[in-house]
C-alpha cells in the first residue's frame, strides 16, 4: 500500500493547484482524477466557452469593421465542427499543460473514481492508498430539474451543448445564470434564434440590477428574447422541442439548454458520506478549509462557498497549506465574479441593495462613469456600459465595483486588488492611469462618488 502526506481526490482546479502546493512545500503527493485532469472549468467550462464567445467577438467585429473604413462583405456562417474542433484543441493544450505541471512537481496521478474507505485511506482501481491527510475536490456536476419531459434528446445539458456540430436555428435557455447568458451571447451572435427562461425576476439575479438591466438591453437588440418570472412546467417533443411555461408561454426550439446551476458532486466521500458533515447538499468546511473529521479538507465546488475557478485556487492551495502545518483562513469577501458577454459583466464586493440593507442609503455614495465618456471606449467602437462604484460615506471604503463593458473582466482586477489592500475611494481616485485606457473609467467612477470627476457633468 503506498502512503502518502496528502491525497487530494480530484484533478479540478482546487485539486491540481492544491496537489502542486503541497509539492512545493515538501509533502508526497497523489492526486485521483476520474477523467482529465482540469476539472469542469478548463474541459466544459471556462475555457470551452470562451472560445466560443470569442468566435461571437470576431462576428462582432466582422460587423463593426465598415465603421473604419473597412470595406468588406460582413456575411457569414459559422461552421459548429470547426468551432467544436478549436474548443477541443485549446481544451487539451491545457490539460496537456496542467498534467505536465503535476509531473514536474513529482505528485503522482492515478486514473479513475476515488473514494473514502476511511479517514486515511482511498479507494481507486481495486487498490488502496494510505495518506495523513486527505483533501476532497470532488468539484461539481450539472443539475437537473424534474420537469416533465427533459429526457428529450434535444434537452442538453451544459457539458453537452459545448460539443454539438450542427447549429440549432431555435435554442431556448432555461436559466439566465452564468451559464445560460454566455452561451446565449454566443449562440445569438452565431444567428440562433435565442430565447432565455428564467424564473428569477431578472437575469443574472445575484449580481447588481443595474448589470442585469443593462445586459437585458443588450440582449434584446440582438435578438434575444428574454422571459423572466417565468418557470417551466413541462417540454414536450413537438415541432422540435415546446417548452411550457406558466402563464401560458410556449417556447419552440430545436435545442434546448438546461442552465439551472450545477451541485455537488459527493461520490468521493464513499462510505464516510453520512459521517463528514454537510451544509445544504454541499460538504461543510471552515475558513481553514478544514472539515469535521481533522484530517480531511475540502476546496472547491464541493464547498459551495464560491462555484468559480479562482476561488477554487485559492481554497485548494490554503487547505493543502494547513494540511502541512499552516494555519491560514482562506478569506473569500474579495473574489470577483466575471460573465464573460459581449459586453462582459464583473463585479466584486457588495452589491448596491446588498449595500443598503446593510448600512441605509445615507451611509453610502454611488460613483458611476458611462464608457461613452471614455476615449479609449469611443475609439475601439465599444461605448456600452459603465463601472459603478459604492462608497462608505464616513471612512471613503469602497464596498463594491460593478462594471459592464467589453473591458469589464480585465479591468475589475485592478478594483480587487484596491479592495484587498483597502485603499479608500479618495485615494484611488488620485491614482494616475494611463491615457486613453479603459481602467480610466474605475478612477472617474471612484471620483464621481466623491463628486469630484473632471469628465462628468456637475452634480446639482
Amino acid at each position: 500500500m503506498d502512503n502518502y502526506d496528502i491525497a487530494v481526490i480530484g484533478g479540478g482546479p482546487a485539486g491540481y493547484v492544491a496537489a502542486i502546493k503541497g509539492a512545493q512545500l515538501g509533502g508526497h503527493v497523489v492526486l485521483f482524477e476520474k477523467d482529465t485532469v482540469g476539472g469542469t472549468c478548463l474541459n466544459r467550462g471556462c475555457i470551452p466557452t470562451k472560445t466560443f464567445l470569442k468566435g461571437a467577438e470576431i462576428i462582432h467585429t466582422i460587423q463593426m469593421a465598415g465603421n473604419y473604413g473597412i470595406e468588406n462583405d460582413s456575411s457569414f456562417s459559422v461552421d459548429m465542427g470547426k468551432a467544436v474542433k478549436n474548443k477541443n484543441h485549446i481544451v487539451k493544450q491545457l490539460t496537456s499543460g496542467v498534467a505536465a505541471l503535476l509531473k514536474s512537481n513529482a505528485v503522482d496521478i492515478c486514473y479513475g473514481e476515488a473514494v473514502l474507505v476511511d479517514e486515511h485511506t482511498i479507494e481507486c482501481g481495486n487498490k488502496l492508498y494510505k495518506a495523513e491527510n486527505i483533501l476532497l475536490c470532488g468539484g461539481s456536476k450539472t443539475n437537473k430539474i424534474p420537469i416533465p419531459g427533459i429526457e428529450n434528446a434535444n434537452v442538453l445539458t451544459s457539458d453537452e451543448i459545448l460539443d454539438i456540430t450542427e447549429l440549432p436555428k431555435r435554442l431556448a435557455i432555461i436559466g439566465g445564470g452564468v451559464i445560460g447568458c454566455e452561451i446565449g451571447a454566443a449562440f445569438a451572435y452565431y444567428r440562433s434564434k435565442v430565447t432565455m427562461i428564467e424564473a428569477e425576476e431578472r437575469l443574472l439575479p445575484f449580481m447588481d440590477k443595474d448589470i442585469s438591466a443593462a445586459l437585458e438591453e443588450t440582449f434584446g437588440k440582438l435578438g434575444i428574447e428574454i422571459h423572466t418570472s417565468t418557470k417551466v412546467e413541462s417540454i414536450s417533443a413537438e415541432k422540435g422541442c415546446r417548452v411550457i411555461c406558466n402563464g401560458g408561454t410556449t417556447v419552440e426550439a430545436d435545442k434546448v439548454l438546461i442552465s439551472i446551476g450545477r451541485k455537488p458532486d459527493l461520490n468521493c466521500l464513499g462510505i464516510l458520506k453520512n459521517r463528514i458533515q454537510q451544509e445544504r447538499g454541499f460538504v461543510a468546511a471552515d475558513e481553514y478549509m478544514r472539515t469535521n473529521i481533522p484530517n480531511i479538507y475540502a476546496a472547491g465546488d464541493i464547498t459551495g462557498k464560491s462555484m468559480l475557478a479562482h476561488s477554487a485556487f485559492k481554497m485548494g492551495e490554503t487547505a493543502v497549506r494547513n494540511a502541512m502545518g499552516g494555519n491560514e483562513k482562506c478569506l473569500l469577501k474579495t473574489v470577483p465574479s466575471c460573465v464573460y458577454t459581449l459586453p462582459e459583466c464583473a463585479s466584486v464586493g457588495l452589491t448596491e441593495q446588498k449595500v443598503k440593507e446593510i448600512y441605509g442609503s445615507e451611509e453610502i455614495a454611488i460613483g458611476k462613469f458611462p464608457f461613452r465618456a471614455n476615449g479609449r471606449s469611443l475609439a475601439s467602437g465599444t461605448p456600452e456600459g459603465f463601472v459603478k462604484v459604492i462608497v462608505h460615506k464616513q471612512y471613503n471604503e469602497i464596498l463594491g465595483v460593478h462594471i459592464f463593458g467589453f473591458s469589464a473582466a480585465e479591468m475589475i482586477s485592478e478594483a480587487t486588488s484596491l479592495m484587498c489592500a483597502e485603499i479608500p475611494a479618495d485615494e484611488a481616485a488620485e491614482i494616475i492611469h494611463a491615457h486613453p485606457t479603459f481602467s480610466e473609467a474605475f478612477m472617474e467612477a471612484c471620483a464621481d462618488a466623491l463628486n469630484v470627476s473632471v469628465h462628468l457633468p456637475k452634480k446639482k
